[in-house]
């Protein structure tokens, strides 16, 4: 999330490390002056506007240059940011932020809690509506304003008043401290509002730990930002990297030219047998899942019994074991591994390729004959190939591959969506229902193949309503059961992420989130 990540493994580029900046604030020391500088290899973000951005490339970056209220540390707990401390009243109806005194823009402009409203308003803006919005539909009047033109802003739940911000909830959802920790809810200036550009170098006010001093084609340029709630960071001087000029990213840190760089599965397996490099890899954990779509909005795949045919026709966790690369694990529900409160129950659809025949023969189309011609859509997906194979072989049914650039693949999903494609999601904060609801409640702004179903919505709307973890445990469950039977998704794997990280470099481990908070960087001995 951040959030929409490549189908070839969601980049963990950067992890929240905010535990060593909050800790200096709360003992009332000052952190280190800036003194030193860091190169990080990056992909470019499609955009630096948290309210537009909705893939995790550009996250990483905006989540180091507007701060939300609440961030998750390293051990994911989650810890005040721009919000002191917070209330969860009313049974979990309403929750009350209660923000730094002194808090303020890198120019100095005091920070109050009607710029948090002014900012997350723009999330559900009606007129363009961030590809996260959903994470506010748990507000008051939140989802209606979203929906409808011209709506009135007033009639959402959030409140200001000086430095305390009110959000009043639909229904109990003690999480939503934990929810606006995405970079998506990141607070910008006022100028943002009327003039997007008001985010480009030279103009630049954020509320995060770096401002942007400079954007090429191959590099962005952070600064410390001398305001930042938790003191200047240690590191004065972030070069964001994202073009090595066709180079390996291991070539270019090997030179001395990175000092963090994302590494693929193929490299890390010789590297940590490398008398040099070894010692400098890392294994970078990641809250995320690979995961295949449908569109159910038209034929074919409108049709419940030819999703469940394609469902039951391929060996998903076969073609994951042998194809992985060593680098992915076959997933078994679209929650991965750590996420609090997961079931061990295997939610795939059971490799059943005679029920799958019979499926597609009752749904018109015996031995794959009058089957319309569909292509799988991706940005890379590293399965298609063997998913292709499967449904030849299985159903008589031949899928065309078509590969796009992660730009064109994102805007295809939200216009026109593929009648099949793969996805990767990283968590925007740790709860199942960043990878349930946010991605298949209908009408959610991440349902990208439009899939509704009434039975899946109530079971969403149990696990939220309740304050019991075992009845939340068992409505999750139960929203997966359904999603398992009707195969609008089907869960494929779960990566495991690496780097090359430069020894003497603190702060740069990692708590699945996707993302390094920079300002916890630090150079060993400086």
């Amino acid at each position: 999330m951040t959030r929409r990540a490549s189908a070839t493994a969601a980049v963990a580029l950067l992890a929240v490390v905010v535990a060593a900046a909050s800790g200096l604030a709360s003992r009332g020391l000052e952190a280190a002056s800036p003194t030193s500088e860091v190169r990080i290899f990056a992909p470019a973000p499609l955009s630096i506007d948290p309210a537009i951005q909705g893939d995790s490339s550009s996250s990483a970056v905006t989540a180091q240059l507007f701060e939300s209220l609440t961030a998750f540390d390293s051990t994911l707990t989650l810890r005040p940011a721009l919000a002191r401390a917070w209330d969860v009243l009313d049974g979990g109806r309403r929750v009350v932020f209660h923000l730094r005194t002194g808090a303020a823009f890198s120019d100095g402009t005091p920070l109050t809690a009607g710029d948090v409203v002014r900012s997350w308003l723009r999330v559900i803006d009606p007129a363009r509506p961030s590809p996260l919005a959903n994470l506010l539909d748990d507000v008051v009047g939140a989802e209606a304003y979203r929906l409808k033109a011209g709506g009135d802003p007033a009639s959402v739940g959030l409140h200001a008043d000086g430095l305390d911000l009110t959000v009043n909830l639909v229904r109990p959802a003690a999480d939503f401290p934990s929810v606006v920790s995405s970079p998506t809810f990141g607070v910008v200036p006022v100028a943002i509002v009327s003039d997007p550009s008001a985010v480009q170098p030279g103009r630049f006010v954020g509320s995060g730990g770096y401002i942007l001093a400079a954007n090429t084609k191959t590099e962005l340029t952070l600064t410390a930002n001398a305001r930042y709630w938790a003191g200047p960071p240690a590191i004065a001087t972030v070069h964001l990297v994202t073009d090595v000029g066709g180079q390996s990213p291991v070539s270019v840190f090997e030179a001395g030219d990175l000092d963090y760089a994302p590494i693929g599965g193929f490299d890390a397996s010789w590297i940590q047998y490398d008398r040099t490099l070894g010692p400098q890899l890392r294994s970078v954990p990641t809250l995320s899942v690979q995961y295949l779509g449908f569109d159910t909005s038209r034929p074919p795949f409108d049709d419940v019994r030819v999703r469940r045919a394609f469902g039951a026709a391929v060996d998903w966790q076969r073609i994951v074991n042998l194809g992985g690369a060593g680098i992915e694990i076959a997933a078994t529900s679209m929650i991965p591994p750590g996420i609090e409160g997961r079931s061990s129950t295997n939610f795939l659809p059971s490799h059943d390729p005679a029920a799958a025949r019979s499926l597609l023969a009752e749904a018109g189309y015996p031995g794959g004959k009058g089957f319309p011609a569909i292509d799988f859509v991706s940005d890379g997906a590293p399965f298609a190939a063997a998913i292709r194979a499967d449904l030849k072989r299985e159903l008589g049914i031949s899928v065309g591959e078509e590969t796009l650039p992660s730009a064109d693949f994102f805007r295809r999903l939200a216009t026109e969506p593929p009648p099949i494609w793969a996805l990767g999601w990283i968590a925007d904060y740790p709860g199942p229902n960043d990878f349930l609801g946010i991605l298949l409640r209908t009408g959610s702004t991440n349902d990208y193949g439009r899939w509704s179903s009434p039975e899946f919505d109530s079971a969403i709307s149990k696990a939220g309503a309740s304050t019991d973890q075992a009845a939340i445990a068992a409505a999750f469950d139960q929203a997966q059961a359904v999603v398992q039977r009707d195969v609008p998704v089907v869960p494929l794997a779960y990566s495991t992420e690496w780097a090359l990280s430069r020894q003497g470099l603190l702060g740069a481990g990692g708590n699945g989130l996707g993302f390094i908070r920079l300002a916890g960087l630090a150079w060993s001995g400086k």
